[in-house]
Protein backbone atom coordinates (compact mmCIF):
# COMPACT_ATOMS: atom_id res chain seq x y z
CA UNK A 1 0.00 0.00 0.00
CA UNK A 2 1.23 3.39 -1.14
CA UNK A 3 -0.08 6.96 0.11
CA UNK A 4 -0.09 9.34 -2.86
CA UNK A 5 1.60 12.92 -2.50
CA UNK A 6 -0.58 15.17 -1.27
CA UNK A 7 1.34 18.37 -0.79
CA UNK A 8 -0.80 20.20 0.75
CA UNK A 9 -0.58 23.20 3.19
CA UNK A 10 -3.58 24.77 4.78
CA UNK A 11 -2.71 27.91 6.80
CA UNK A 12 -4.24 29.11 10.05
CA UNK A 13 -4.98 32.49 11.41
CA UNK A 14 -2.31 31.99 14.24
CA UNK A 15 -1.02 30.02 16.82
CA UNK A 16 -2.43 28.62 19.20
CA UNK A 17 -2.38 30.02 23.09
CA UNK A 18 -1.61 28.18 25.82
CA UNK A 19 -4.89 27.65 26.81
CA UNK A 20 -6.14 26.51 23.49
CA UNK A 21 -3.48 23.90 23.73
CA UNK A 22 -4.48 22.30 27.00
CA UNK A 23 -8.63 22.66 25.61
CA UNK A 24 -7.74 20.67 22.95
CA UNK A 25 -5.80 18.14 24.11
CA UNK A 26 -8.37 17.60 26.74
CA UNK A 27 -10.78 17.62 23.69
CA UNK A 28 -8.92 15.32 21.36
CA UNK A 29 -7.46 12.81 23.80
CA UNK A 30 -10.34 12.53 26.80
CA UNK A 31 -7.30 13.09 29.58
CA UNK A 32 -7.44 11.65 32.38
CA UNK A 33 -6.56 13.40 35.83
CA UNK A 34 -3.85 11.01 36.09
CA UNK A 35 -2.21 11.25 32.62
CA UNK A 36 -2.65 15.35 33.06
CA UNK A 37 -0.93 15.11 36.51
CA UNK A 38 1.84 13.42 34.30
CA UNK A 39 1.83 15.77 31.79
CA UNK A 40 2.57 18.82 34.30
CA UNK A 41 4.83 16.14 36.68
CA UNK A 42 6.90 15.97 33.03
CA UNK A 43 6.96 19.70 32.22
CA UNK A 44 7.92 20.05 35.93
CA UNK A 45 10.87 17.97 35.28
CA UNK A 46 11.91 19.41 31.98
CA UNK A 47 11.52 23.02 33.60
CA UNK A 48 13.81 22.09 36.25
CA UNK A 49 16.38 20.17 33.69
CA UNK A 50 16.59 23.07 32.10
CA UNK A 51 18.92 24.92 34.51
CA UNK A 52 21.25 22.18 33.90
CA UNK A 53 21.25 21.56 30.20
CA UNK A 54 20.05 23.36 27.19
CA UNK A 55 16.70 20.81 26.10
CA UNK A 56 14.47 23.71 24.48
CA UNK A 57 14.99 27.18 23.18
CA UNK A 58 13.60 29.68 26.06
CA UNK A 59 11.61 31.25 23.87
CA UNK A 60 9.72 27.90 23.16
CA UNK A 61 9.58 27.15 26.92
CA UNK A 62 6.99 29.85 27.15
CA UNK A 63 4.68 28.37 25.26
CA UNK A 64 5.66 24.76 26.07
CA UNK A 65 2.29 23.41 25.69
CA UNK A 66 1.87 24.66 22.45
CA UNK A 67 5.03 24.57 20.84
CA UNK A 68 6.39 21.03 21.96
CA UNK A 69 3.46 19.31 23.70
CA UNK A 70 -0.06 19.66 21.30
CA UNK A 71 3.05 19.63 18.47
CA UNK A 72 3.85 16.27 19.44
CA UNK A 73 0.52 14.76 20.72
CA UNK A 74 -0.75 15.51 17.21
CA UNK A 75 1.14 12.63 15.72
CA UNK A 76 -1.09 10.09 17.42
CA UNK A 77 -3.64 11.71 14.86
CA UNK A 78 -2.04 10.35 11.82
CA UNK A 79 -1.30 6.74 13.36
CA UNK A 80 -3.43 3.83 13.71
CA UNK A 81 -5.40 3.95 17.26
CA UNK A 82 -6.07 1.60 19.62
CA UNK A 83 -2.63 -0.10 19.49
CA UNK A 84 -1.73 -1.79 23.16
CA UNK A 85 1.68 -3.53 23.03
CA UNK A 86 2.65 -2.27 19.19
CA UNK A 87 6.42 -0.43 18.63
CA UNK A 88 6.24 3.12 18.24
CA UNK A 89 10.09 4.37 17.19
CA UNK A 90 10.82 7.54 18.29
CA UNK A 91 14.83 9.13 16.73
CA UNK A 92 16.45 11.54 18.68
CA UNK A 93 13.93 12.30 21.28
CA UNK A 94 16.23 14.93 22.54
CA UNK A 95 14.17 16.82 25.34
CA UNK A 96 11.45 14.43 25.11
CA UNK A 97 9.30 15.47 22.60
CA UNK A 98 7.30 13.37 20.91
CA UNK A 99 8.49 10.19 23.11
CA UNK A 100 7.83 11.01 26.15
CA UNK A 101 4.61 12.61 24.99
CA UNK A 102 3.68 9.78 23.02
CA UNK A 103 3.89 7.40 26.10
CA UNK A 104 1.86 9.28 28.31
CA UNK A 105 -0.90 9.65 25.75
CA UNK A 106 -1.32 6.53 24.10
CA UNK A 107 -1.01 2.45 24.48
CA UNK A 108 2.55 2.15 22.12
CA UNK A 109 5.20 0.70 23.78
CA UNK A 110 7.60 3.56 22.75
CA UNK A 111 11.63 3.44 22.36
CA UNK A 112 13.26 6.50 22.02
CA UNK A 113 16.51 6.68 20.38
CA UNK A 114 18.61 9.47 21.76
CA UNK A 115 22.39 9.27 21.49
CA UNK A 116 23.16 12.30 23.61
CA UNK A 117 23.86 10.99 27.31
CA UNK A 118 23.10 13.84 29.55
CA UNK A 119 19.28 13.69 27.59
CA UNK A 120 19.14 10.26 27.60
CA UNK A 121 20.10 10.04 31.69
CA UNK A 122 16.83 12.98 31.66
CA UNK A 123 14.57 10.90 29.52
CA UNK A 124 14.90 7.83 31.87
CA UNK A 125 14.51 9.62 35.20
CA UNK A 126 11.37 10.85 33.23
CA UNK A 127 9.68 7.30 32.68
CA UNK A 128 11.03 6.35 36.44
CA UNK A 129 8.76 9.30 38.24
CA UNK A 130 6.43 8.65 35.80
CA UNK A 131 5.89 5.45 36.28
CA UNK A 132 6.34 4.90 32.46
CA UNK A 133 9.03 2.34 32.45
CA UNK A 134 7.29 -1.20 32.11
CA UNK A 135 5.67 0.49 28.38
CA UNK A 136 8.79 2.68 27.40
CA UNK A 137 12.54 2.53 26.92
CA UNK A 138 15.40 4.73 25.85
CA UNK A 139 17.92 3.26 23.98
CA UNK A 140 21.03 5.54 24.60
CA UNK A 141 23.38 5.21 21.36
CA UNK A 142 23.47 6.09 18.13
CA UNK A 143 20.78 4.63 15.83
CA UNK A 144 23.24 3.23 13.53
CA UNK A 145 23.94 0.78 16.69
CA UNK A 146 20.90 -0.17 17.34
CA UNK A 147 19.81 -3.83 16.52
CA UNK A 148 16.90 -3.69 13.39
CA UNK A 149 13.92 -4.65 14.66
CA UNK A 150 10.27 -4.39 12.73
CA UNK A 151 8.22 -1.27 14.21
CA UNK A 152 4.52 0.00 14.08
CA UNK A 153 5.19 4.09 13.81
CA UNK A 154 8.48 5.43 13.21
CA UNK A 155 8.48 9.40 14.26
CA UNK A 156 11.72 11.89 14.00
CA UNK A 157 10.95 15.70 15.12
CA UNK A 158 14.28 16.89 14.88
CA UNK A 159 16.66 13.85 13.52
CA UNK A 160 18.13 14.34 10.29
CA UNK A 161 17.45 15.51 6.61
CA UNK A 162 14.72 13.54 5.08
CA UNK A 163 17.36 11.16 3.06
CA UNK A 164 19.60 10.72 5.64
CA UNK A 165 16.33 9.43 8.15
CA UNK A 166 14.95 7.30 5.91
CA UNK A 167 18.44 5.46 4.60
CA UNK A 168 19.30 5.17 8.52
CA UNK A 169 15.63 3.68 9.77
CA UNK A 170 14.16 2.08 6.55
CA UNK A 171 15.32 -1.08 8.05
CA UNK A 172 13.23 -1.03 11.14
CA UNK A 173 9.65 -0.39 8.27
CA UNK A 174 7.73 -2.97 6.95
CA UNK A 175 5.13 -2.54 4.38
CA UNK A 176 2.38 -1.53 7.27
CA UNK A 177 4.61 0.69 9.21
CA UNK A 178 3.29 4.31 9.63
CA UNK A 179 6.02 7.13 9.26
CA UNK A 180 4.85 10.78 10.99
CA UNK A 181 7.96 13.25 10.38
CA UNK A 182 7.17 16.77 11.40
CA UNK A 183 9.64 18.79 8.53
CA UNK A 184 8.52 22.49 9.47
CA UNK A 185 8.41 24.94 6.96
CA UNK A 186 10.40 22.59 4.46
CA UNK A 187 8.27 19.73 4.37
CA UNK A 188 7.09 20.22 0.64
CA UNK A 189 10.27 20.77 -0.12
CA UNK A 190 12.24 17.86 1.32
CA UNK A 191 9.19 15.49 0.02
CA UNK A 192 10.26 16.53 -3.75
CA UNK A 193 14.10 15.96 -2.96
CA UNK A 194 13.10 12.27 -2.78
CA UNK A 195 12.97 9.92 -5.72
CA UNK A 196 9.83 9.26 -6.95
CA UNK A 197 9.30 5.78 -5.69
CA UNK A 198 10.04 8.08 -2.23
CA UNK A 199 7.72 10.08 -2.63
CA UNK A 200 4.62 8.04 -3.50
CA UNK A 201 5.17 6.78 -0.19
CA UNK A 202 4.32 10.28 1.94
CA UNK A 203 1.33 13.11 1.51
CA UNK A 204 1.85 16.32 3.87
CA UNK A 205 -0.64 17.28 6.57
CA UNK A 206 -0.29 20.90 7.82
CA UNK A 207 0.66 21.06 11.55
CA UNK A 208 -1.76 21.91 14.10
CA UNK A 209 0.66 24.12 15.92
CA UNK A 210 2.50 26.20 12.86
CA UNK A 211 0.82 27.62 9.85
CA UNK A 212 3.85 27.15 7.99
CA UNK A 213 4.96 23.70 8.80
CA UNK A 214 4.19 20.25 7.66
CA UNK A 215 4.14 17.18 8.48
CA UNK A 216 5.07 13.75 5.99
CA UNK A 217 2.73 10.67 6.35
CA UNK A 218 3.33 7.63 4.98
CA UNK A 219 3.22 4.02 5.12
CA UNK A 220 6.20 1.15 4.14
Amino acid sequence: MRVAVKSRIWRHEKPMTEKEAQDWLRDKFDVSRETWEQLEAFLAMLAEEMLHQNLISKSSAEHVWDRHVVDSAQLLLHAPKGQSGKIWLDLGTGAGFPGIVIAILSDYKVEMVESRARRSAFLESVLQKLGLTEKSLVIGDRLENVESHPVDVISARAFAPLPKLLSLSHRFSTENTVWVLPKGKNAVRELKGLSPKRQKMFHVEQSLTDPEAGILVGIG
